[in-house]
């Protein structure tokens, strides 16, 4: 059966962080989803430690996929956005700072036709809990900047919690070689093409 939406997490050493993660997915991510974990290597500490969680405690279906695409976050995303069997792939960290709560809408809006779906913390209703203040500022000047002046239809979209279609997926090549850069380059892409970009109230939690 097709699952309503993938959620891609992407994984480096995450050995303690495997465990929290997976009681939260059980727990508060909206039914229909399947779990795709992002990893680089074998030796990777998050799959141990994820191995020895009893299967009644992970969220189901779960599945791993390693990145051969190139080492570091950006591809092991698009690793799991390639490998994504759903027709809308949100893209979430491990370390518990997004908003689960917001999932639902952020999947039903992309399942209207929204290419682009972003949790924004800088609209009412969101907001950023913790994190370095300079890089709180960055961002929050250049989600602005971008709305402002290029009429970008999202406050935030530097940031990496999103919902995709996966037809959009498909037809854009991604072309950043760093970080979370491909999450502003597929808003952007987006919208230029004439696609639909919308945006939610979230809140982030530096964890």
């Amino acid at each position: 059966m097709t699952p309503r939406y993938s959620l891609v997490v992407p994984v480096f050493n995450e050995a303690e962080s495997i465990g929290p993660f997976c009681r939260a997915a059980r727990q508060l991510l909206p039914p229909g989803y399947e779990v795709v974990i992002a990893y680089d290597f074998d030796g990777d500490s998050t799959l141990p430690a994820l191995a020895a969680i009893p299967d009644t405690d992970k969220p189901a279906p779960l599945r791993l996929v390693r990145n051969d695409l190139g080492r570091g976050v950006r591809y092991a995303i698009e690793a799991g956005m390639r490998a994504a069997r759903a027709p809308v792939v949100v893209v979430s960290m491990v370390d518990l700072s997004d908003d689960y709560p917001k999932l639902d809408e952020m999947v039903r809006r992309a399942e209207q036709g929204a290419a682009v779906v972003c949790a924004s913390r800088y609209i009412p209703g969101g907001a950023q809990i913790g994190g370095p203040p300079f890089k709180n500022f960055l961002s929050r000047t250049a989600g602005l900047t971008l709305h402002w002046f290029s009429g970008l239809p999202t406050h935030d979209p530097t940031n990496s919690f999103k919902a995709y279609r996966k037809d959009f997926l498909e037809a854009c090549p991604i072309e950043s070689s760093a970080g979370f850069a491909l999450a502003l380059e597929l808003t952007v892409k987006a919208h230029f093409s004439g696609r639909r970009v919308e945006e939610v109230p979230a809140v982030w939690r530096d964890r």
